[in-house]
């Protein structure tokens, strides 16, 4: 149920994403990111389906089969999610260089040009106060500065005045660029550690129940 809510919602922000606006536009400025919000609800709402049917029919029908696809499918993800937890931890640095390669050149080339990229950057920032992903620099030598000769307007914050006029960032005296948004975003993550750290236990919790409940019907089967 919860995947098909997902899904169904994905489609309708893909076909009729204004009429969304209107009624869910005012929640938060995230919510305008809809268009490209709906293709990771559509993915993540199929996903859940197909999951959520092997679960249901397999346990409905007494399917030792679907059970263990069920179970197999849950397990992967399982793992994966534990993967990706190390290696965001043991790994930061990788993945700042990894997220660097990929993510800096996009920002040089598509900034201001794609307006999908533009938009979801802008809220970015402007919500997590940050510019770029490193820093400022990012947009060095982009479309952008070379269009409009100067950073965007996120990026600027006002400062004291001691930055003088002698600032990095422009010939404003209370004007300086914010930092990079991995940063930014790395250290929203240190500060909301608990709360990160309840949502994903409360999901592996939710998984190894669904790997207990599938196994033990599974094997339950085996002794009718």
């Amino acid at each position: 149920l919860g995947g098909g809510t997902l899904l169904g919602v994905g489609i309708w922000v893909t076909v009729d994403g204004q009429s969304f606006l209107n009624i869910f536009g005012t929640i938060s400025s995230s919510i305008l990111q809809v268009v490209n919000v709906s293709y990771f609800l559509i993915v993540i709402g199929s996903i859940l389906l197909v999951i959520g049917f092997l679960g249901c029919y397999g346990a409905q029908k007494e399917s030792k089969c679907l059970l263990m696809m069920f179970f197999s499918v849950v397990l992967i993800i399982f793992i994966a999610e534990i993967a990706a937890a190390v290696v965001a931890l043991v790994y930061t640095g990788f993945a700042e260089t990894l997220l660097t390669a990929v993510v800096t050149p996009l920002l040089k080339e598509k900034y201001g040009v794609d307006k999908s990229l533009t938009h979801i950057w802008n809220v970015t920032m402007r919500e997590v106060h940050c510019c770029g992903l490193n820093n400022y620099t990012d947009f060095t030598d982009s479309y952008w500065l070379e269009q409009h000769k100067t950073y965007p307007e996120p990026c600027w914050i006002l400062c004291p005045s001691v930055w003088g006029i002698d600032s990095p960032c422009s010939s404003s005296p209370v004007c300086c660029l914010l930092q990079g948004c991995f940063s930014q975003i790395l250290e929203e993550i240190k500060t909301n550690a608990g709360v990160v750290g309840g949502v994903a236990a409360g999901i592996a919790a939710l998984e190894i129940a669904a790997m207990t409940v599938s196994m033990y019907l599974y094997c339950h089967l085996d002794q009718k």
